[in-house]
């Protein structure tokens, strides 16, 4: 669990608003995650392109400058990428798209193993071509399927995407899905600069690699941060803090995530420009140090 008591100030913020990411890109630590542009969640229909547009250029407008985003975020005809392209390029400066590779998916859309470290190559330069880029800011290497990190070599993977790094397609590398050795294995080939894991208000399990991130300058970015699939958030316990504030639970979900670590990076997603402004407002609720404490319990 993270020790709020020593990652916050007494009004339950962290040090400061930004990230650099890599050492050399700022951004806002509360950015867009593009999973559920094309999709609400697995078994929800298509949703409209249109109004994905609207969302993404409603959250650059806002002060987003860091997406988050995959090659398979797609559903039918509808994809992320291609989204993110049309609403904003040529791209406004100083904004961060981050995507992943390591999934490989069948011609149904299923998940189906990982990539090979020869194939690595080719997902890259998918992601390079449906979002019109010569050069990706930052791409993680997902690692495993939907279970927990842990129990696989990393190595050979990390190496191939570190050559592409090399190369000048990749410009910072991450991690995702990883527990402690896998993170160690990846920061002895290549610098690492964020690491994406399951974590939120009540999904702690990777509270020590948040720790040991933060202590090596490394982003720590939850790809569920209001929960997800089987592990949603229960918002009664967020009830009572969120009235405090004139907040939602939500909200109150992604400022403690924020009161965390200062090297902690919010990526809540949606598909509604009403969700994203609601998430987006999260960035100016300050969390008292009661709040922290009970949250806690």
């Amino acid at each position: 669990m993270p020790d709020n008591s020593s990652s916050s100030t007494s009004a339950g913020t962290s040090a400061d608003p930004t990230f650099r990411l890599g050492g050399d890109l700022p951004v806002n630590r509360l950015g867009f995650g593009a999973m559920r542009l094309p999709r609400k969640d697995l078994t929800s229909p298509v949703r409209d392109p249109g109004t994905g547009r609207a969302v993404l250029r409603r959250a650059v407008e806002l002060g987003v400058n860091h997406i988050d985003t995959a090659w398979f975020y797609r559903y039918e005809d509808v994809a992320a990428n291609d989204l993110i392209r049309e609403a904003l390029h040529p791209y406004p400066a100083g904004l961060v798209i981050a995507t992943k590779v390591g999934p490989m998916w069948d011609e149904r859309g299923v998940p189906r193993g990982q990539a090979r470290p020869g194939q690595l190559r080719a997902l890259v330069e998918q992601n390079l071509s449906s979002l019109g880029l010569d050069r990706l800011d930052l791409v993680y290497l997902r690692v495993g399927g939907m279970s927990g990190p842990g129990g696989e070599s990393i190595a050979e993977r990390f190496a191939a995407l570190a050559e592409l790094r090399d190369e000048g397609l990749i410009r910072h590398l991450g991690v995702s899905n990883v527990d402690a050795a896998q993170l160690a294995e990846a920061r002895e080939i290549a610098p690492v600069a964020a690491l994406q894991n399951d974590f939120h208000i009540q999904r702690r399990g990777s509270a020590g690699l948040l720790d040991s991130c933060a202590a090596a300058g490394i982003a720590f970015v939850p790809f569920f941060p209001l929960g997800g699939g089987h592990d949603p958030i229960d918002p009664a316990r967020l009830t009572e803090v969120a009235k405090r504030h004139d907040a939602t639970p939500a909200q109150v979900a992604l400022a403690w995530l924020l009161a965390a670590s200062p090297a902690l990076l919010a990526i809540p997603g949606t598909g509604s420009i009403e969700h994203l402004e609601e998430n987006l407002a999260a960035a100016h609720l300050r969390l008292t140090d009661q709040d922290l404490a009970e949250l806690d319990t």
